[in-house]
């Protein structure tokens, strides 16, 4: 799907920006266009090591050894993860240090709550049954900013954000608006947020209701009710904006896109799915529902 869709785009961009935005390597794309494969022969540590590297600069140092030897596996080379460990043990290759961060709930309101409806149920059965949202905050030399995002728990794709200098009902509500228009989901969706006063707002609460969204909230002070937000907010904190210097808030805006649009839904091979990315695993869910239709 990555090379289909890189030859569609070639007359607009160019062949290196494309296959740097999907993280495929040109060869294996040209030997795609031509109908062969990539080399699939057993490689030396030397040639292991240069593949290790490139891959790992292609996503900015934000996989370890399992996401390395899975982007190996995908682009057709055979190469055990207890060889890929020792080469980046013996080279000072690591993923980026992961650090804690501060959560942004302000749950001092006296505004009504909903009840933890999810209960850390975090693996629904098809998409579009259980979406979740958080925010989290983002240092720029112009000031903070603000990220809201709304994420499908079946296939952990962020389908809905929102960026703003200030941390407003509005700033989940284009989150959770963009989210609805891209995905029409019928009614009955189960939307999970923290107590926070922006999602336990009228105006918010309203929303949901108009959408036919019902809502969940976590219990007061718990982290772990809304783990796989948590967890996104962390991938994106220590693979891009930890240790990176945002001039801008326009800077900083793009970045987050890149990484949210490009990297995280299309490229980033996630643990919980097999290692696929977001948006390769909903494909292949939908494939099999159309082969099951089709069997039937």
């Amino acid at each position: 799907m990555k090379y289909a869709w890189i030859e569609k785009q070639r007359r607009s961009f160019p062949l290196p920006v494309l296959c740097d935005a999907l993280s495929v390597s040109q060869s294996g794309f040209r030997a795609w266009r031509s109908g062969g494969t990539p080399n699939r022969t057993r490689l030396t540590d030397a040639q292991a090591l240069v593949l290790i590297r490139t891959i790992h600069q292609e996503v900015r140092q934000a996989y370890g050894a399992r996401r390395i030897h899975a982007e190996l596996r995908g682009r057709g080379h055979r190469i055990g993860l207890p060889r890929i460990g020792r080469l980046m043990r013996e080279n000072g290759i690591r993923a980026r240090h992961k650090r804690r961060f501060k959560a942004t709930t302000d749950s001092k309101h006296s505004l009504p709550v909903s009840a933890n409806v999810l209960d850390r149920q975090f693996s629904p059965e098809a998409p579009d049954q259980v979406w979740t949202g958080d925010i989290t905050y983002i240092a720029t030399a112009e000031g903070w900013l603000y990220l809201a995002v709304v994420l499908d728990l079946f296939n952990r794709e962020v389908i809905g954000w929102s960026i703003k200098p200030r941390m407003t009902t509005d700033l989940v509500l284009d989150a959770l608006s963009m989210a609805w228009f891209r995905r029409r989901p019928e009614p009955g969706v189960l939307f999970h947020s923290d107590r926070g006063s922006q999602y336990a707002s009228r105006a918010y609460q309203e929303r949901l209701d108009a959408y036919g969204m019902n809502g969940s909230m976590s219990r007061k002070g718990n982290c772990w009710d809304n783990a796989p937000t948590e967890s996104f907010f962390n991938s994106l904190k220590n693979e891009r904006v930890h240790g990176t210097s945002y001039d801008t808030r326009d800077e900083a805006r793009s970045d987050l896109f890149q990484y949210i649009a490009v990297f995280y839904n299309r490229s980033r091979r996630h643990s919980a799915l097999g290692y696929l990315s977001p948006i390769r695993f909903l494909e292949s869910w939908i494939e099999q529902q159309d082969q099951q239709e089709m069997a039937a």
